[in-house]
């Protein structure tokens, strides 16, 4: 997979691509990392990328050509192998956009070239958004400086999903929001600290029970934090009769 990032800052990128999990991945081949300036682009004296709206208004917008000649000379750089790949998704990180998930991860992962955009000021000229991007992302429902740290969020997120990137496959398999519930509890060394002990259940080296405990345990913690996500859960008829009787249980208690 190749990564590009177009952003005013890409020093802000340098430690995150080039350390931890991401600079391991590419240090294997696995992923290529890049971020550049669309400042480069910018065609005036001054090197201006933002103007005033049209109209009035707070704030500067975000001027469509520097945003699309950075994407040009992206795809330039692709050169003759582009022909084979499928065309890139061309990522806008905005407040307005889709917010991003698990299962978004799940699918951009699956693509050969993402290339993300990070604006500042106000926002993004329109024609930017309609003729040249094909995903708007949002990590959540509120407002940054800019695009840089959403940008981070989503691509550590996609790019922990590409094979051999982790060290152990069933890590990302078995994460919170992979398999529509909250990953269940885990422990380790020692069996016992402090007085707080190990359950007696992943001691007893019982792989079948183990795994039972461990579904029982995301069931629960499914229902006490994110109860939202058991709508759309992948549930057996069994599961689902046994968290009503405890949501039954729990509404009668609190009465």
């Amino acid at each position: 997979m190749k990564v590009d990032v177009l952003t005013l800052f890409p020093e802000m990128f340098d430690g995150v691509f080039g350390t931890s999990i991401l600079g391991k991945a590419q240090t294997k081949g696995l992923v290529s990392l890049g971020a550049s300036n669309f400042r480069n682009f910018a065609t005036n004296k001054h090197n201006t990328v933002d103007d005033a709206p049209y109209g009035g208004g707070g704030g500067m917008v975000l001027k469509p050509d520097p945003i699309f000649a950075a994407v040009e000379d992206v795809l330039k750089q692709r050169g003759e192998a582009a022909a084979m790949m499928k065309p890139p998704r061309i990522i806008l990180m905005c407040p307005q956009g889709e917010t991003f998930t698990q299962k978004k991860a799940e699918e951009l992962v699956q693509e050969d070239h993402l290339i993300f955009i990070c604006g500042h000021y106000e926002g993004y000229d329109e024609r930017i958004r309609e003729f040249l991007v094909t995903d708007e992302l949002s990590i959540g429902d509120y407002v940054l400086t800019g695009g840089e740290l959403p940008a981070m969020v989503a691509i550590d997120s996609i790019v922990r999903l590409i094979p051999g990137v982790l060290g152990n496959e069933t890590s990302a398999v078995t994460d919170s929001f992979s398999t529509g519930l909250l990953e269940y509890p885990h422990y380790t060394r020692p069996p016992e600290f402090r007085g707080m002990k190990v359950p007696d259940m992943l001691l007893s080296g019982h792989h079948l029970n183990i795994e039972a405990w461990r579904r029982e345990q995301s069931l629960l913690r499914t229902l006490e934090r994110r109860p939202d996500m058991l709508e759309t859960a992948d549930l057996t008829d069994k599961e689902r009769i046994w968290l009503n009787k405890l949501r039954f249980e729990r509404e009668k208690s609190s009465e």
